[in-house]
């Protein structure tokens, strides 16, 4: 009998609490109706590989929207679902599987409204239009997540009859960037069209070669940039004029010259490095 009277108890307090989150959305349904607009991001949201991302979306005016149910969803999967809020948790097993444990809202937001999107891990495969919505009121909104990757670059220095040619190849772009040579002041130099090849994987290679000459200053950069995701790329080398002299029947000379060169390329880097968890101190 205790057994039984336990049970009923267990399940008059499911009853009372899906009935409480029931009379909650339905309250906060008729004091937002006609109100409160849902209101997305002004712009496309622009996120690199591995990064966390945040999709903006909240009520305006502002209310309390821990008992109202949200969806998150993205159009264009089979399984669109992306998030499901429902009598205020969310409900996992509801979403897209590659979206599993990626995907929450913040309970402290969402009392203030807010019921933006955190997106953990970003994949190039999350790039889309997503939207977000509060069925019970008939709103939504849309939020266009674009998906990035950039990575660092290298040089290669070679001779030939011609002069000194320059190599830079950067692997691991998305999407496909854009390669150039500058000279010392930053014009650019003449060089033939970059060559880009996608992997497998979905990201690119690209590679350009230069033949430069002798020059006041001997500075040379090579830059990959991709606009769209706000990303870019520079390694910068350095030649002293010996480098420039015929050296064909002076191999000590090469063999001296070319230490000099990449010490001081990967001086540079680490000077780079430096500076940049320097900045990350002081911010």
């Amino acid at each position: 009998m205790s057994h039984l009277k336990g049970g009923l108890s267990l399940q008059s307090g499911l009853s009372v609490l899906v009935f409480h989150h029931t009379v909650v959305e339905l309250l906060l349904t008729h004091t937002c109706a006609g109100q409160s607009q849902l209101i997305g991001p002004p712009q496309p949201t622009v996120a690199t590989v591995g990064d966390d991302v945040i999709l903006l979306c909240h009520l305006e005016p502002a209310v309390d929207a821990v008992g109202i149910t949200v969806e998150w969803t993205r159009p264009d999967l089979d399984q669109r679902i992306v998030l499901l809020w429902h009598h205020g948790w969310e409900h996992e097993h509801k979403k897209h599987p590659s979206y599993e444990g990626r995907t929450s809202l913040s309970l402290g937001k969402l009392t203030q409204g807010d019921v933006s999107l955190k997106l953990s891990k970003v994949k190039l495969s999350d790039e889309g239009k997503y939207r977000c919505s509060i069925p019970s009121l008939g709103k939504e909104s849309i939020a266009d997540l674009v998906v990035g990757a950039a990575s660092s670059l290298a040089i290669t220095v070679s001779k030939n009859s011609s002069g000194v040619v320059l190599e830079c190849e950067s692997k691991g772009w998305y999407p496909e960037p854009e390669l150039f040579w500058l000279d010392a002041e930053g014009k650019l130099l003449s060089a033939g069209a970059p060559e880009t090849v996608r992997g497998p994987d979905g990201l690119y290679t690209v590679s350009s070669r230069v033949t430069v000459e002798k020059s006041h200053s001997n500075s040379f950069t090579c830059r990959v940039q991709q606009l769209s995701i706000n990303q870019s790329r520079d390694t910068h080398i350095y030649f002293s004029d010996d480098f420039f002299v015929d050296t064909r029947d002076s191999p000590a000379l090469i063999a001296i010259v070319f230490p000099v060169i990449f010490v001081f390329s990967y001086s540079q880097f680490a000077q780079v490095n430096w500076t940049s968890s320097d900045l990350k101190e002081q911010w």
